[in-house]
């Protein structure tokens, strides 16, 4: 399977990310953009978009553009700055681009942004298995 067909597979086997209403923007090898819109139901307390929303979008797009090499890759370590707060309608684009690749790890920068504003930074550390995609 061609990498860039890849997240399509992927979106369409995730529950989750669906259920998010996260659509991709475009994929290439090493590189993915997602986007999403915050809705009521994904709010916390204190009317704000919960921490997890922008987490699940960003590490969605980290997922996708790890398996564009084509084999099966997981996550093994991540972590987010939530910058600012998000809003009910925020309309979020996540990017995920392949900062470094050795052997089966793959270091992940993942910038989250509405509009121009960048509103969370997710790092993370991905293995790649030796299964391929099919």
């Amino acid at each position: 399977m061609k990498g860039e067909q890849i997240p399509n597979k992927m979106l369409s086997q995730d529950a989750f990310s669906t259920w998010l209403g996260i659509e991709i923007l475009e994929c290439e090898i090493g590189r993915c953009r997602v986007a999403m819109t915050v809705r009521k139901e994904m709010l916390n307390s204190m009317g704000k978009a919960h921490g997890g929303i922008s987490y699940a979008l960003a590490d969605t797009a980290f997922g996708f553009a790890a398996n564009t090499h084509g084999k099966f890759a997981v996550s093994i370590e991540t972590s987010i700055n939530h910058i600012e707060a998000l809003n009910e309608g925020d309309y979020l684009v996540a990017e995920s681009v392949i900062e470094n690749v050795k052997n089966r790890l793959g270091f992940n920068i993942v910038e989250v942004k509405r509009g121009d504003e960048l509103v969370a930074l997710f790092k993370g550390v991905v293995y790649r298995t030796q299964k391929d995609w099919e």
